[in-house]
């Protein structure tokens, strides 16, 4: 791509083409709350696929840097309007006893997004322009969120705050069938007791009675990035090299064990708590990290340097994939009233995309 674009060797440009992304991620999880409490939560999924499919094409297309600049930056902001919106709409239509299970769901679609990823781009290096296409596939995602949410239920919660109680009821009906749905419906009418209907306001996050708990949600998804795991994605490929792990076989390992680690999270997060597995998941990565700074100092030698600092990678993308990654956003779903929700999730996203850069 940096051959095609004209900045191969400028590390400048290389790094930007990965920044910019992030910094249209921290813009559209600024308004992605908003977003999602102005035009419902399914038609915030499909507004987020929009700057995705344009970004998509014009990153496909792009003809010079600033082209493939311009393409990323509305890719960004796509990316952060979903996973704000996603955490939303998972808590809001799913039932309590299974909502950890099919919040785990977003991460495992996450892991299995990063293969399909992987294995799509495996070509580039021996086909000329393929990165092209890699990009024009990534249109197709999109393209079937905007389709399939068409026929999707919109979120109770949503339509009973905004007073439209008879399509919450109904959204109910599609979700949970008959005879669950004035229980459902009882549930929800006194969790929104007491929760006003006017606008929220920046300062009452900062300032009010639930500034605690969004510093929580911000300390949590700023740990999540600080752990490193960015940095571990980005530099398998070294450490694995150094084994004599070809890199395509490298990213294979560390997608097995990403998967792998979402599927205990699948099948535990109801069973074990929130809380258990994010102790757990924290406590498996210093312990990664620390076989991975053993591997690197004079206590060990030959070919224990190599076993050590393998393993303590794909240790630590396991542990973090159990808990550490999917916990965070069903974790504050839950916390946050319904009232301020939404425009709180999407701070605490504004975090985890600010340390992710």
């Amino acid at each position: 791509m940096s051959h095609d674009l004209g900045f191969h060797g400028d590390t400048m440009a290389e790094g930007l083409v990965v920044s910019t992304c992030l910094g249209g991620a921290f813009v559209g999880s600024l308004f992605s709350g908003s977003i999602a409490d102005g035009v419902g939560r399914r038609r915030a999924f499909q507004l987020c696929a929009l700057p995705l499919i344009i970004g998509s094409s014009m990153s496909a297309t792009a003809k010079n840097l600033w082209g493939m600049l311009l393409g990323r930056l509305f890719v960004g902001t796509g990316m952060g309007i979903g996973p704000p919106v996603a955490a939303l709409y998972v808590a809001e239509v799913s039932p309590a006893y299974v909502r950890g299970t099919y919040g785990s769901c977003s991460q495992l679609a996450t892991c299995l997004g990063l293969m399909g990823a992987l294995f799509i781009g495996f070509p580039a290096k021996q086909i000329e322009g393929w990165w092209r296409m890699c990009f024009w596939a990534s249109v197709a995602p999109a393209a079937l969120l905007t389709v399939f949410m068409e026929f999707s239920v919109e979120s109770p919660h949503w339509l009973f705050k905004r007073g439209r109680g008879a399509e919450a009821e109904a959204e109910f009906e599609k979700l949970l069938g008959g005879p669950y749905v004035k229980g459902a419906m009882a549930e929800l009418s006194k969790s929104q007791r007491g929760d006003e209907a006017d606008t929220v306001k920046l300062s009452e996050l900062f300032y009010g009675r639930h500034r605690k708990v969004v510093f929580m949600g911000s300390s949590l998804f700023a740990l999540q990035q600080l752990s490193g795991i960015n940095a571990v994605f980005y530099f398998s490929s070294t450490v694995f090299k150094s084994a004599g792990v070809p890199s395509e076989s490298a990213n294979i390992c560390v997608g097995i064990a990403n998967l792998l680690g979402s599927l205990f999270a699948l099948v535990s997060m109801d069973k074990l708590g929130r809380k258990a597995l994010l102790i757990a998941s924290f406590s498996g990565m210093a312990v990664a990290m620390t076989i991975q700074a053993t591997s690197a100092s004079s206590l060990v030698s030959g070919s224990s340097v190599i076993y050590l600092s393998v393993g303590g990678m794909l240790l630590f993308v396991l542990t973090f994939a159990m808990g550490a990654g999917p916990v965070p956003g069903l974790l504050l779903s839950e916390m946050f009233p319904s009232r301020v929700r939404a425009k709180a999730m999407s701070i605490c996203m504004a975090v985890h995309w600010v340390t992710s850069f």
